[in-house]
């Protein structure tokens, strides 16, 4: 298939009705932005109260679901309640209390790594060839500090009367501070006062997840009163979906975080770094921590198997098992138990990380992922809020084909070129799905941009040619596809209808009014093609008044004239009506291609505009082009206007002069 360089038609064109571009995004406008500023200025100020609550509000959504399923085996509210919360709190205090032994114990051994820590530091300074800069720069500083204490030592004093002998130094008494022995009351105190502030925090956040268990239902029922009355429908769908989301993603990290814990604490065992239970419980919970959390879970081994060892092979296997149990983990069990669970980008994960840390601290740090969830929940379903879901929400924010325009726009073909490479590699799309749904509607906001006068005509220009280099690009999937259909009887259409085989037949393609129509009538060859048909790019002036007569038409089965203007209906008639009176018994049809938001409009019937056929998407004019029903004859009203258009008036008789007079005295009377 040849594809020509496109040339603007000169003639005059209708103009099309301006679409206004869809804004499902609201602007942020200044009520939203306070709103938002004095929710995060209370959110810091308020800390103390509001953490607790989120904690708990977090701790709720993971144990409701399993208080509904004691309650499913007929157990009273209160005692599952009370069964969940103690066990959950239990397994927390049971986790601390183990760690705080081992990490006591690793205390207690510390000192017996001291020498092989020392032994590994003299290595790595004999492994140094000659003297290095850090160690020049720390004698020099050494040499200056010492020079600089001996001058201040030998400068005598200024405030006594010098006497002009030295005088012999004389040794401060050395003094020590001693304190009083605390009192019993004092001494407890001083233990038990740094942990009244946590125990209480503690203790309120279990009085809270208990009361939300308690009376979840009935929160429920308060919180869509108070934000949601009025639109039940939105509200439930918002909460539920604000359950599920936090709720799966904290089941499957705890999934996650095992997997990844057990083989490290076995891992750590087996290659002999102490207190390997330690450090796989301390992998369980730093995973909880975006990003960070693994590095800070594999420092204290790396540190401790350099300690332990005299030699670098206990330092080697540790760092070989965490980088394994680490690929593992993120390329295999991650993407297979989260799938798109959260909704968040990853960049809204950092980004909430840091603002979560910088709010709350290290709970918020923890509380991050959760909280964002929730945030980008209350954006999808709240249009006030939708710019939360557009920022830290993982589905695309554009759609295929308004991605592919701005791509068209950027002057970027290739980019454009591997979104539709990934469109056409991902569940079996061909190139009939493609342009019909992405490239055609692209191609159709160009137009409408246009007609209201945002585009001119160099990037017109620059659009057409990316689209022109976008076609040539894929010429290689429209080989495949032409394979196929040779091995393959016919391709079904969605209705159930068939494409009609195109061996044998010559099909002309022809862009209707400009560059942009003829891209589309490209995209319209390049499909014939790939169905068998010989299908030739016509420039948009071939079909111009004086350019019919010279085409060769001789063998054509069909022509099919391209339109991204649905406007243009007297431009198409005139053109289908010289291509027929040009050849004989040839089939012409139009292609009126819909953009994405106007798939319902009115179907224009092929009789008035004389034509073989209409269509409104890729596989009907395919099928329309290669279908075998004859051609319609050109109208012979058409005729009979031309004839009087072309013949020369002849002279009246005189008779006819005279009632003509007559009657023109007569209507004048």
């Amino acid at each position: 298939m040849t594809i020509s360089k496109a040339e603007t038609n000169g003639q005059g064109a209708r103009s099309i009705r301006p679409q206004a571009m869809p804004q499902n995004t609201p602007a942020l406008n200044s009520p939203t932005l306070i709103t938002v500023a004095a929710t995060v200025a209370a959110l810091y100020f308020g800390r103390d109260i509001f953490l607790p609550l989120a904690v708990a509000v977090l701790l709720t959504f993971a144990l409701a679901p399993v208080v509904s399923w004691l309650r499913r085996w007929r157990l009273p509210r209160p005692v599952a309640v009370v069964f969940v919360v103690i066990s959950a709190f239990g397994a927390i205090a049971l986790f601390a209390t183990i760690v705080a032994m081992q990490l006591g114990v690793l205390a207690g051994n510390l000192p017996y790594y001291q020498s092989n820590i020392e032994a590994k530091v003299r290595v790595v300074k004999e492994a140094n060839v000659g003297e290095s800069v850090v160690n020049r720069v720390t004698r020099l500083v050494e040499r200056l500090g010492t020079e600089i204490q001996s001058k201040e030592e030998d400068k005598p004093d200024s405030n006594g009367p010098s006497t002009g002998a030295d005088e012999p130094k004389v040794k401060p008494l050395p003094v020590e501070v001693v304190e009083p022995a605390l009192k019993p009351l004092e001494l407890l105190k001083t233990i038990i006062g740094p942990l009244i502030a946590p125990l209480a925090t503690g203790g309120i956040i279990i009085v809270v997840v208990i009361f939300m268990l308690m009376n979840r239902e009935d929160l429920r029922d308060r919180f869509i009163r108070l934000v949601g009355a009025n639109d039940l429908h939105r509200t439930t769908e918002a909460l539920q979906d604000a359950g599920k989301r936090v709720g799966q993603y904290l089941l499957m990290q705890l999934i996650v975080n095992v997997t990844y814990a057990l083989p490290i604490g076995i891992g750590l065992w087996l290659i002999g770094v102490p207190n390997a239970m330690l450090w796989g419980m301390l992998a369980l919970v730093l995973r909880f921590i975006p990003y960070i959390g693994p590095v800070i879970a594999a420092v204290f081994p790396l540190v401790l198997a350099l300690a332990v060892d005299p030699g670098w092979t206990m330092l080697a296997w540790t760092v070989a098992l965490f980088l394994t149990v680490e690929l593992i983990s993120n390329n295999a069990i991650e993407p297979w138990l989260y799938g798109s669970r959260t909704g968040l980008s990853p960049l809204a994960i950092i980004v909430s990380a840091i603002f979560w840390t910088w709010l709350w601290g290290p709970l918020g740090l923890l509380l991050s992922t959760p909280l964002t969830v929730c945030l980008v929940v209350l954006g999808r379903h709240v249009p006030q809020f939708a710019f939360l879901d557009v920022l830290f929400g993982s589905e695309p924010v554009l759609e295929p084909y308004e991605a592919l325009y701005q791509r068209l726009l950027a002057g970027d073909p290739a980019e454009a070129t591997d979104r539709a490479e990934e469109f056409l590699d991902t569940d079996d799309n061909d190139l009939v799905a493609f342009y019909e749904t992405v490239a055609i509607p692209a191609l159709a906001l160009g137009e409408q941009d246009r007609a209201r006068g945002v585009m001119d005509a160099e990037r017109r220009q620059r659009v057409a040619t990316g689209a022109m280099t976008l076609v040539d690009n894929l010429e290689d999937y429209a080989d495949e596809e032409a394979a196929e259909e040779d091995d393959d009887e016919a391709e079904e259409l969605a209705d159930g209808d068939e494409l009609p085989d195109g061996t044998g037949k010559t099909v002309l393609c022809v862009g209707g009014r400009g560059e942009l129509d003829e891209a589309s009538a490209a995209m319209l060859a390049q499909v014939l093609t790939a169905h068998g048909a010989n299908a030739r790019l016509l420039e948009t002036a071939a079909i111009a008044v004086g350019s019919v007569g010279r085409l060769d038409l001789t063998d054509v089965h069909a022509v099919v004239i391209a339109y991204l203007n649905a406007d243009s209906r007297s431009h198409a008639r005139y053109s289908v009506r010289r291509l027929k009176r040009a050849a004989k018994g040839l089939r012409v049809g139009a292609a009126f291609w819909r953009p994405a938001n106007e798939q319902s409009a009115a179907e224009i019937q092929p009789s008035t505009i004389g034509a073989d056929f209409v269509a409104y998407t890729m596989a009907g004019a395919v099928a329309g082009a290669l279908s075998n029903e004859p051609a319609v004859a050109v109208k012979a009203t058409a005729r009979r206007l031309l004839s009087r258009r072309t013949r020369k008036p002849s002279k009246a008789s005189p008779a006819a002069k005279a009632a003509k007079g007559k009657s023109k005295t007569k209507q004048e009377a």
